[in-house]
C-alpha cells in the first residue's frame, strides 16, 4: 500500500499547476473508498476551489453538477446549514447524520447543533467532514459523502477510514491555501510581550483600559502603552483590529 507518503505527494500543491491533478488525486481516492468528496478552502467565503484557468473544483472534478448540487452557489446554506457552525466547534474529523455528530472526543457545542434537517444541505443522508483550521483564523472543509445512500451510519467507515480522509484533506487544503493567499496584511515575525498579551488577552473579554490597569495593577497609562505598542507591532489601525489580529494569531488562547 503507497499510503502515506506517496498518496500525500499528490495531493500536495506547490504551484498553480499542480491543483487539477491534486483534485483528481483526491477525488479518485474518496472514490474508491465508496465516497464523494466535496470542499472549500474558507467557510467565510464565497471564494472557490478553482483551477488554474479558474474552473471550479468541486463541479469540473468533484462532479457537483446536477440540480440542486451546486451548493456555493447559495450563500445562505453557509449561514443556515449545521456544518459550517459545527467546523467552528471542532478541529477533528466527525461523521454526522440527521441524528448529530459524532466525534473522537466529546463536544459539549455540537451536542447543542441540531443536525433534524441534514437532508435540506447534503445531498446523502450522512457524511464524514474534516475541519481543516489554518493560520490566521481560516476553516477550510472537507466533507466525504458515501455514494450508497443506504449507508446512514458511518462509524464503522469512520473509524476505518477517518484519519486517512483528515490527512489527505489537511494536505490538500492547506498547501491550496497557502498558494491562493495574496495579501500579507499581519507583519512577519511579530512578537508580543508578556504585558502586550495580557492587556490584549483582557481588553478581548470587554474591560477597558481603567479595568485593566486595576487588575494588573499598572498604570492606566501603561495599559495604554502596552495596546497601543501590540497594535503598532501588529500593523493594527485601532484597539478593535488589534484584539482580532492577536487573537487569529493565537495570543489570546481560546477564552477569547
Amino acid at each position: 500500500m503507497d499510503w502515506p507518503i506517496a498518496l500525500l505527494e499528490r495531493v500536495t500543491i506547490q504551484k498553480s499547476d499542480d491543483i487539477a491533478a491534486a483534485s483528481v488525486a483526491i477525488n479518485d481516492f474518496a472514490q474508491k473508498q465508496g465516497f464523494r468528496i466535496a470542499a472549500t478552502p474558507d467557510i467565510a467565503s464565497s471564494d472557490q476551489l478553482t483551477d488554474k484557468s479558474g474552473g471550479v473544483i468541486n463541479a469540473d472534478v468533484f462532479g457537483w453538477t446536477k440540480d440542486g448540487e451546486r451548493w456555493w452557489e447559495d450563500r445562505r446554506l453557509a449561514l443556515v446549514s449545521p456544518l459550517p457552525r459545527a467546523c467552528r466547534y471542532e478541529s477533528e474529523p466527525f461523521w454526522c447524520n440527521e441524528e448529530g455528530a459524532r466525534t473522537l472526543f466529546p463536544n459539549k457545542y455540537l451536542d447543542g447543533l441540531s443536525f433534524s434537517d441534514f437532508g435540506k444541505f447534503v445531498q446523502a443522508p450522512s457524511a464524514i467532514v474534516v475541519p481543516v483550521h489554518l493560520s490566521f483564523g481560516q476553516i477550510a472543509v472537507a466533507s466525504f459523502t458515501p455514494l450508497d445512500h443506504g449507508w446512514r451510519d458511518l462509524s464503522q467507515h469512520f473509524v476505518q477510514k477517518g484519519d486517512l480522509f483528515a490527512a489527505l484533506s489537511r494536505r490538500y487544503l492547506s498547501s491550496y491555501a497557502m498558494l491562493a493567499k495574496t495579501q500579507k496584511w499581519i507583519p512577519s515575525d511579530c512578537r508580543l510581550s508578556k504585558r502586550e498579551i495580557e492587556c490584549l488577552r483582557w481588553a478581548a473579554i470587554g474591560k477597558t483600559d481603567k479595568e485593566i490597569s486595576l487588575i494588573l495593577t499598572l498604570s492606566h497609562a501603561t495599559v495604554r502603552y502596552h495596546v497601543q505598542r501590540a497594535g503598532e507591532k501588529l500593523n493594527a489601525v485601532n484597539r478593535s483590529q488589534a484584539v482580532f489580529k492577536a487573537g487569529q494569531l493565537g495570543y489570546l488562547g481560546a477564552a477569547a
